[in-house]
């Protein structure tokens, strides 16, 4: 082989060799951010992937937690408002009269802070009160009391379908014998039932429950042929929590005594100067044990909602990932349990990026999931004994995976976001497997957030932290009927009915589990005396 001319001298040998080294470095050099550019760009293009297909998804796909290589997808609550005459009006109910057409759809003006339109064109149902011939005898002089005049009173109710006016008469009994001999006249008036609001004109009925914003409810109302204005059903909301919230904070501390306690939390946009407040809405699950569904208003995500909330708690707490819990969890006895749900999700939604991967742990979740099926009617210690059995293993193999793929994937991959997802929250996933009352994901309080955000979608914002806060206890007994088979409307038309005459220490009989426990056993000693019945 032909050489080129070399120089005969060593030195001018060695620059040429420190040369063409230097040249081949360089190569190398370029040849590796090559390279690396090719593998970030290959990075961008699967993340970019990744969010078109969860955007379509959002928009055209099923909402369920699938593979896509395996092809796995009425009103709110009108509570009773009142024409209140005399009470006080929370400046914060009342939305600001700038809201356009407020002012334009006012038909006609009655006298009082809360206008009601079409109040002479709805049907009429009359209820007299009398005296019995016992009440009615004088205390004075044992003559009896002659009708002397009446009381009358107007209240609104909504009649699944329609409203009609309920006219209350309340009778007048005056002795005239004492009141022609000049002395005190003896006066009577029969009783009748109290409104839920002091001196209101709502009725105790009304659906609740459908999430329709206010001024959704007004347009509905008035097709019906009587219009309620969005303020005058905003007092009413805030008048109702207000009347409810003894009950809702029971609620809330029964929830806090529970062993395990699910919580979730989405954004309430609201309205402040210039732009919406990102605020909060939490929601906290019982366990079976203490069955109520308790919502929590706050202005934003830190953790001092959760942390005022869960003051003194120390058992378990089923979340998401968000770091705020880590803050609620520190130095002090809560056990805090990861969800396996949100752990899924992280490699559905990279599924396009890494395929093989996706299927492989969906399927291992998959036999996870199918045990809990399996457990879903065993007590805890039985459940505790199938996981330790049958879950321990799949978690096992799970493990392992995901440390070889951690070695496997560049750094920045989306996979690799939810391999790491996984494993730094290992001990969370895995209370579950210590602990049979632990559920293994975190649906329940979800599924409660979405009704939230299907609010929220309707109503856009809330006004203020008053409405927030209405929006809160309302929601919560809401909630909470839903999770016994309640029909919220009758159970707060008889809690309305009953609760300003109800005793603080009476005040349990009417949580929705014990109301329904007290209705079944009423409903079971009638069909008893029925069927004894000659």
């Amino acid at each position: 082989m032909d050489l080129p001319n070399l120089p005969e001298d060593s030195a001018s040998l060695k620059a040429m060799l420190r040369s063409l080294l230097a040249e081949r470095d360089r190569e190398k050099q370029r040849a590796e951010e090559q390279r690396k550019r090719a593998d970030d760009l290959h990075i961008q293009n699967l993340r970019l992937q990744l969010e078109l297909a969860r955007y379509k998804r959002w928009y055209y796909g099923p909402r369920a937690d699938r593979l896509n290589s395996t092809s796995e997808l009425a009103q709110v609550l009108l509570d009773f408002g009142q024409e209140l005459e005399q009470r006080p009006i929370h400046p914060e109910d009342v939305p600001p009269a700038s809201e356009p057409e407020y002012e334009l759809r006012r038909v006609k003006r009655r006298k009082g802070r809360r206008s009601l339109a079409d109040f002479e064109n709805l049907p009429v149902t009359t209820q007299v009160y009398e005296l019995s011939a016992e009440e009615r005898t004088c205390p004075g002089c044992g003559v009896q009391r002659q009708e002397s005049g009446a009381e009358e009173s107007w209240q609104i109710e909504y009649i699944p379908g329609h409203f009609e006016r309920i006219h209350h008469v309340r009778k007048k009994y005056a002795c005239v014998k004492c009141e022609r001999s000049g002395e005190a006249p003896q006066m009577a008036v029969a009783a009748r039932a109290e409104s839920p609001i002091d001196k209101g004109m709502a009725g105790p009925g009304g659906k609740s429950a459908e999430y329709l914003p206010l001024y959704r409810l007004e347009a509905v109302f008035a097709r019906q042929g009587f219009e309620i204005s969005r303020a005058t059903q905003s007092v009413w909301c805030g008048d109702v929590a207000d009347l409810v919230e003894p009950l809702y904070r029971r609620m809330a501390e029964r929830v806090r005594q529970s062993h395990v306690v699910a919580t979730d939390d989405t954004i309430l946009p609201m309205l402040s100067p210039g732009k919406a407040k990102r605020a909060r809405m939490w929601v906290y699950v019982g366990d079976p044990d203490h069955p109520y569904n308790v919502f929590d208003f706050t202005l934003d995500r830190g953790r001092d909602g959760p942390q005022q909330f869960l003051k003194d708690y120390t058992q378990v707490l089923l979340a998401d990932a968000y770091g705020g819990y880590d803050g609620v969890v520190a130095g002090n006895a809560i056990t805090r349990a990861g969800c396996w749900s949100h752990a899924r999700r992280k490699f559905v939604d990279a599924e396009k990026t890494a395929p093989e991967i996706a299927r492989e742990v969906v399927a291992l979740l998959r036999t996870l999931f199918a045990i809990e099926n399996q457990a879903r009617e065993a007590s805890a210690s039985e459940r505790l004994e199938i996981r330790q059995k049958q879950s321990v293993p799949v978690l096992a193999e799970l493990r392992q995976k995901l440390l070889v793929w951690k070695e496997q994937l560049l750094p920045q991959h989306p996979m690799a976001d939810a391999v790491n997802y996984t494993l730094n929250h290992w001990a969370e996933l895995n209370v579950f497997c210590s602990d049979g009352a632990v559920p293994i994901d975190n649906n329940a309080s979800e599924r409660e957030m979405k009704r939230v955000v299907l609010n929220r979608k309707n109503s856009l914002f809330v006004g203020n932290p008053r409405g927030g806060r209405t929006a809160a206890i309302l929601a919560s007994l809401t909630s909470t009927c839903r999770r016994h088979q309640l029909d919220p409307q009758l159970y707060l038309t008889q809690l309305l009915m009953n609760l300003p005459q109800t005793k603080l220490s009476e005040l349990d009989a009417w949580l929705p589990d014990q109301w329904k426990l007290h209705q079944a056993a009423r409903s079971e000693a009638l069909n008893r005396a029925a069927s004894l019945a000659p």
